[in-house]
């Protein structure tokens, strides 16, 4: 593998380690009444997704194995913008909590 390729390894895996705390901050800051700071991690969250899936096909077309459903995080960020879009905070904060943190919390990366 090349330095570039492995370089991408290493900040996807740092990253996907840190999405579950910072999934957690937004459900926190939502159902503490917190929306300004919710609402700007979770751009922060949408950016970081986007890269997500930019960075698995990329992994993927250099046969990296990654234990993911890419569109399963599309689905997640059209449940929260649902969520955002009708005002229900509550039902944002538990889309964060009970589905994406466990969904991030079991994704390995590493060479096939």
């Amino acid at each position: 593998m090349n330095d570039i390729l492995n370089e991408t390894i290493i900040s996807f895996n740092e990253y996907i380690g840190k999405l579950p705390e910072g999934c957690m901050l937004i459900a926190n800051d939502l159902r503490d009444d917190r929306i300004a700071e919710a609402l700007s991690h979770i751009c922060d969250f949408s950016e970081g997704a986007s890269w997500i899936v930019e960075a698995s096909r990329l992994l993927k077309e250099n046969n990296v194995s990654i234990t993911f459903d890419m569109e399963k995080i599309i689905e997640y960020l059209a449940e929260i913008n649902d969520g955002l879009s009708i005002g229900d905070y509550n039902l944002v904060a538990d889309i964060f909590e009970y589905e994406i943190v466990p969904f991030f919390s079991d994704i390995e990366v590493g060479a096939s």
